[in-house]
Order: structure tokens, then C-alpha cells, then sequence
């Protein structure tokens, strides 16, 4: 079966405090974007063990290590599944804060419990995910969430950009989660995340903000000038996505979210 693993956006992100075991507290709203996705194909074979290729883009693991192969490993362990192919052509670029390898391995999971006929509950499967990164278990609802702890606890937030264009632009550079981390002073702000998305999203610059900019465009000049290209181009709202690299534009006309394309070689979706 073949699945299509969407990336998604994040509205906001706070980072409230470290934790006792090394990790952070955050809080924020995880949004899908399905105009820009991953191919993920599992098939069931005979032999035992999961065969694994890519196509598209490289991925920037040994396929060893690769979110699908540990997703069905986890599978296998719990489980006792065995005897599948995988078949990834990767399209989401890495290190863009997209969660593009975290989708890719929701999606095997999912796969995974239609073939062998396991019925898992929906419980089940957001353990599944959890175990295997923070924002894996987002792409089990794969629905605007809201998304606190490491990011793994999730629940539905009422937040819907219909009739909006999203402009995805993922400059060149890549920011890893640990650089990005590495320059956070965690704090609580006044006003929770979840309630200063619900003002109208005229107000949402500089009140909706990522704690990663500031330390993250200090190092990456680059970064910031997306994000500034946007909001010249007639963004509504403009941020970072997660740790980065990756910022989007959220655009009322469709006119202005085409006429990047003409502009920039990094645009990868304009998503309604």
C-alpha cells in the first residue's frame, strides 16, 4: 500500500523549560500541510526482515538508522510483524523543522497495522509513535494539534487556515535540533501559546512567535531573509517552522503567493 506522509507547520512555539531528563517542555500548534508529502510504500514479502530503498531526495542517514526502519523495528518488537519492503521516495527536505522523517514513520506504522490486520487502537498507535521522536505522534491524527511535553502530548486545537495559501521556503542551509537548542533560554510567557492564537491572524506577528528565531537567525542570516521576503511579498503571518530551517507564509492572494515562485529556487509548496 502506498501512503502519502504530509509535513506540517508549527504556529508558534514556546519553549518552557528544561527537564530533568535533558529534553525541553514546549507548547505549540502543529499544523498538516498535505501540498507537501512523502511517498511511503509497504509491501509484505515472504522473506523476514524489512527490505528498505529510497528514491528523490537523499536522506541524510545511514538507512540503518532511518525513522521507517525503526518504526517497523518498534512494530516487530511489539508486535511480532515480520516480512515487509519499503520504499520511501523522499520529497519533504530535512532539517527544515517540517517533521518530514517523523510523518514518513507515522505512515509505516499506519501501514503496518492495515496489513497485518492488527486493529490497533488509536492509543495504541500514538504510543507507537511517541516512542519513536516528539513529534511523531502528531501524524497520527495529522489534524491541527495542540502539542505540549517534549511535543508528544497532543490534543485538537480549533485553528483552520482554509482558503489561505501556505508558501513553504526552505533556504539551502539546515539547522540541526541541537544547535537549535543549544541557544535557548527557556521561559514561560505571560500569555499560553494557545490562547494568543486565537486572536485574529491579523495580530498574530510578533505576538505568535517561534523561541528558535532570534539565536537561529543570528547564526543563519539566511533564515532571516526568508522569513523577510515573505512578509515583503504580502504575508499575512510569517515564521519559522520547529527548529528550522524551513519558514512559511500564510497569504490571502493567491497573485503574491505565485509570484514567489518566480523569485526564489527554494520555494517547495503553495498549498490551499
Amino acid at each position: 500500500m502506498i501512503l502519502r506522509a504530509n509535513c506540517k507547520i508549527n504556529l508558534g512555539l514556546d519553549v518552557l523549560r528544561r527537564r530533568d531528563d535533558g529534553f525541553h517542555d514546549v507548547e505549540t500548534v502543529m499544523y498538516p500541510v498535505r501540498g507537501l508529502y512523502d511517498e511511503v510504500e509497504v509491501t509484505r514479502r515472504a522473506a523476514p526482515g524489512a527490505g528498505f530503498r529510497t528514491e528523490g531526495t537523499a536522506v541524510d542517514c545511514p538507512p540503518e538508522q532511518n525513522l521507517c526502519l525503526r518504526a517497523f523495528r518498534l512494530m516487530h518488537e511489539r508486535y511480532g510483524i515480520d516480512g515487509v519492503d519499503i520504499r520511501l521516495d523522499k520529497r519533504i527536505p530535512f532539517g527544515a523543522g517540517l517533521g518530514g522523517g517523523s510523518s514518513d514513520a507515522t505512515a509505516v506504522l499506519l501501514a503496518l497495522d492495515e496489513l497485518f490486520a492488527l486493529h490497533l487502537t488509536r492509543a495504541e498507535l500514538t504510543a507507537c509513535a511517541a516512542a519513536l521522536g516528539s513529534d511523531t505522534a502528531f501524524f497520527i491524527d495529522n489534524a491541527p494539534q495542540l502539542c505540549t511535553g517534549k511535543g508528544e502530548i497532543t490534543a485538537p486545537y480549533p485553528v483552520d487556515l482554509g482558503g489561505l495559501h501556505i508558501v513553504l521556503i526552505k533556504p539551502a542551509e539546515g539547522v540541526s535540533t541541537r544547535e537549535a537548542y543549544a541557544g535557548i533560554t527557556p521561559h514561560v510567557p505571560e500569555i499560553p501559546l494557545s490562547e494568543r492564537l486565537r486572536r485574529p491572524l491579523a495580530e498574530w506577528q510578533g505576538v505568535v512567535t517561534n523561541d528558535f528565531e532570534p539565536t537561529v537567525f543570528a547564526a543563519r542570516p539566511a533564515i532571516r531573509a526568508a522569513k523577510e521576503q515573505l512578509l515583503a511579498a504580502g504575508a499575512l503571518y510569517a515564521s519559522m517552522s520547529g527548529s528550522g530551517s524551513a519558514v512559511f507564509g500564510l497569504f490571502d492572494d493567491p497573485r503574491k503567493a505565485d509570484a514567489l515562485r518566480q523569485v526564489t529556487p527554494y520555494v517547495y509548496a503553495i498549498h490551499d
